[in-house]
């Protein structure tokens, strides 16, 4: 997990199964961007909102579920796309629930107008919100919302 800035409140952004291979998925539903583009947005969202933000990813949802665990210890809040496992694990929603601090869900395209497949979200159940359909800026919306919910518990 790399530092992407030094303010006080950490976040930690997450990406499951193929979200680092974007450059190799269709345009028309993940867009034209890098990881390392849409990294770079995220990290400057971070610092106007005074926020340090650090990167993971896995393609195992054993090893996603084991970084989410460790991050309790380390983060104050998550933002997290699941990708195909927010369709599928319920281990995965267990271990968002558990978390037990803000966790906002993103998702690059609105799998809601996709395949009926993708339509449930058993991941999302779990969140303290879910962001789908913004394409890359999703990912600056949900610290937007992190941000907003972390100032609440101060209050």
């Amino acid at each position: 997990m790399a530092q992407a800035s030094s303010a006080t409140r950490r976040i930690l952004v997450l990406n499951g199964p193929n979200l680092g291979q974007l450059e190799f998925r269709p345009a028309d539903v993940y867009g034209t961007q890098s990881w390392t583009e849409i990294a770079a947005q995220i990290s400057e969202q971070a610092q106007r909102l005074q926020l340090t933000v650090s990167f993971a990813q896995a393609d195992g949802e054993g090893e996603l579920i084991g970084i989410l665990q460790r991050a309790r210890a380390s983060q104050d809040a998550v933002v997290i796309n699941p990708g195909g496992l927010s369709h599928t694990s319920v281990a995965l929603r267990d271990a968002i629930e558990a978390f037990s601090k803000p966790v906002i869900e993103v998702h690059l395209s609105n799998v809601g107008a996709r395949e009926p497949f993708r339509h449930p979200a058993i991941t999302g159940g779990a969140a303290s919100g879910v962001i789908s359909g913004f394409g890359a800026f999703g990912y600056r919306l949900a610290l937007v919302a992190v941000a907003e919910l972390l100032a609440a518990q101060r209050a």
